[in-house]
């Protein structure tokens, strides 16, 4: 019996966000899904608008898993995670510990196919999913705003402040291209 899949159904029980007041709660799960259809997106423009040879199925796929091992984690607080180089690559070493533990759940013949899942197999694909992570984060801090949540402020502006970084076409593209919709009402949209 293997217990893979099994524990991926538990990302529905880790909370994002748990320092912050939140007006909608988010979990690991909705965030992964969220995340991979952005990569899936950023990917896409990456292709079709940059000319890269980006693959949005693999950015996609890598994007589904990237929080995989927060199972074993928990889903640590940015402020926590990064609040010195030491915490960083610890957390960094105990992320990839995780994904090796995970990847001992699975048969063996599986295990080479879905470390390609939960691993970026290049730096432009690892590159596309931590912007679609980034705008991800963007999009909750937005949408708390919106809900008159002024507890997301700053983490609205931080976001689009690394979003603005990375200097990505395709993030100023998806920006200028996408983004405004995300203000609107569902009627708006019509």
């Amino acid at each position: 019996m293997y217990h893979f899949y099994a524990l991926l159904a538990r990302m529905k029980y880790i909370r994002r966000w748990s320092l912050m007041r939140n007006t909608t709660e988010e979990n690991v799960a909705e965030h992964a899904l969220t995340t991979a259809y952005l990569a899936h997106a950023l990917a896409v423009i990456s292709r079709e608008i940059c000319g890269t040879d980006a693959s949005p199925e693999q950015c996609a796929v890598n994007a589904l898993f990237h929080d995989s091992a927060e199972i074993f984690t928990g889903d640590l607080p940015t402020p926590v995670k990064y609040w010195s180089p030491a915490i960083r690559d610890a957390y960094r070493e105990v992320e990839e510990h995780s994904v090796s533990r995970l990847l001992a759940l699975l048969p063996p013949k599986l295990r080479p196919a879905m470390e390609g899942a939960l691993t970026a197999s290049d730096e432009h694909t690892e590159r596309i999913v931590r912007a679609a992570d980034k705008l991800s984060a963007h999009l909750k801090c937005l949408e708390e705003l919106r809900n008159g949540n002024r507890e997301f402020a700053q983490a609205a502006a931080e976001t689009r402040k690394k979003l603005d970084e990375m200097k990505m076409e395709e993030i100023k593209y998806f920006v200028e291209n996408f983004l405004p919709a995300f203000s609107l009402t569902l009627d708006e949209m019509q």
